[in-house]
């Protein structure tokens, strides 16, 4: 179930070839096998008359995986590699000092070239250029081994829309049968979705006040749909105290990924009011320096990278953040022929990278904001619209900006797919007037 679920939330999920640690126990003794097994086959190969018995193994192992990538369309590339790699016959011209073991592992590059994904062209090239045959065939298991990673990639990728309707219909059935033993396991989720709810209806209630804050005709104010609480708790949990709060019993699943998400956000909104600020301070036509804006970026996003380690310090990074800024902006400055960064203007600028650092920071709470702001939009616009305009001020951040969002709503809208007839049956009595 969690693999299905990885699966289906991450839409960057790959599987990743088998790397052991160095020095690692179990990467020498894999290191002391394999020379062992190719060392054979180098002396077999060089004796007289040459002995094939260990070549064949391996002709036929490189047959089985060849047939393994082929689709069941491939009738003529089957027959192909059945006719070509008939180990029967390779046998008997062994056996007939009649076997061109360079004539087979020509064709077996041939076909990897014709049934690799086009990443693997440049390894498959370079097969050709390797004449003898032991390396070679090493590096043909090496390739080999890379395309089975593709092809498994490549399945994960074609059941994931089959996969989804089956997982939901699963988590939901095993959520049912641990609510059934443990009847408060909806406890904290009806907590968070209680808050949400209060949390909209007094912001509704405020901006439903008259101009002057004096009390609107009724007691009572305005009551939001259930999706828009919902919508409303999701981005709640983006700013969630997971040292001093539990989470929610039916987002648990995803707890480490809304942390991830939410360090990514604190990040961009760092760096963004950084770039705000610098951008506001400098010759109006430093920003729309692409490679200007691009290198900032770049620099500031490097020194905020360790934001997620506890040994981080903000205040420390931004000082940093603040020098190298500042000279940054007078390179660019010179370089356009702008008027020099002042002495003043530098004060000031390093003062307000520094005063970021507080999460009550005029800038930095604006930035907050309009981020939330988007999240929210898409959220509502639904999944198959485009993305809706980023707000002012965020157009530096918005490649980073709207990955993050598309991680967001395809983890909510797969929680809302499985959990939704619990949400709904909490949100039917929370918004019930008395």
């Amino acid at each position: 179930m969690v693999l299905a679920h990885e699966i289906i939330v991450n839409g960057d999920f790959r599987i990743k070839p088998i790397e052991l640690p160095e020095d690692s126990l179990e990467k020498r003794v894999k290191e002391i096998v394999h020379k062992a097994f190719w060392d054979c086959l180098s002396v077999q190969l060089s004796d007289d008359p040459p002995s094939y018995d260990h070549a064949i193994k391996l002709v036929g192992e490189i047959k089985e995986t060849l047939l393994s990538f082929l689709l069941p369309g491939h009738t003529r590339l089957r027959n192909q590699i059945t006719e070509v790699l008939d180990l029967d016959l390779i046998k008997q011209q062994a056996e007939n000092a009649a076997l061109d073991i360079s004539k087979l592992a020509e064709f077996i590059i041939g076909m990897m070239g014709t049934l690799c994904a086009p990443v693997r062209d440049e390894e498959v090239q370079k097969l050709k250029n390797i004449k003898e045959i032991v390396p070679l065939f090493r590096a043909i298991f090496s390739v080999l081994d890379l395309m089975k990673v593709d092809m498994a990639n490549f399945s994960v990728s074609s059941i994931r829309p089959h996969l989804m309707q089956q997982s939901v219909e699963y988590e939901r059935k095993k959520f049912q049968e641990l609510l059934e033993k443990q009847p408060n396991s909806l406890d904290f989720a009806t907590q968070w979705l209680e808050e949400a709810a209060d949390d909209l209806m007094n912001q509704k209630y405020k901006n439903a006040l008259p101009a002057g804050g004096g009390a609107s005709g009724s007691d009572e104010g305005p009551v939001p749909n259930p999706v828009a609480v919902q919508n409303h708790a999701y981005l709640r949990l983006l700013r969630w105290d997971h040292l001093q709060r539990p989470f929610p019993e039916t987002v648990l699943m995803d707890q480490s990924r809304f942390q991830e998400l939410q360090l990514q956000l604190e990040q961009l909104t760092i760096l963004g009011a950084v770039l705000l600020v610098t951008f506001s301070m400098a010759a109006s036509g430093i920003s729309s320096q692409a490679n200007f804006a691009e290198k900032l970026k770049m620099i500031v996003k490097i020194l905020l990278t360790d934001m997620h380690l506890p040994s981080f310090r903000l205040k420390d990074a931004l000082t940093t953040i603040g020098e190298k800024v500042c000279l940054e902006v007078s390179s660019c400055l010179s370089q356009c022929g702008f008027a020099p960064f002042t002495m003043d203007k530098e004060i000031v600028l390093k003062g307000q990278i520094q005063a970021v650092a507080s999460p009550d920071d005029p800038i930095r709470r604006i930035m907050d904001s309009r981020i939330l702001t988007f999240l929210e939009t898409y959220l509502a616009s639904g999944h198959q619209k485009p993305l809706p305009t980023v707000p002012g001020g965020l157009g530096p951040v918005q490649t980073e900006l709207e990955e993050v969002a598309v991680k967001f709503v395809r983890l909510v809208n797969y929680n809302k797919m499985v959990f939704s007839p619990y949400y709904d049956a909490i949100l039917s009595k929370t918004l019930v007037r008395p």
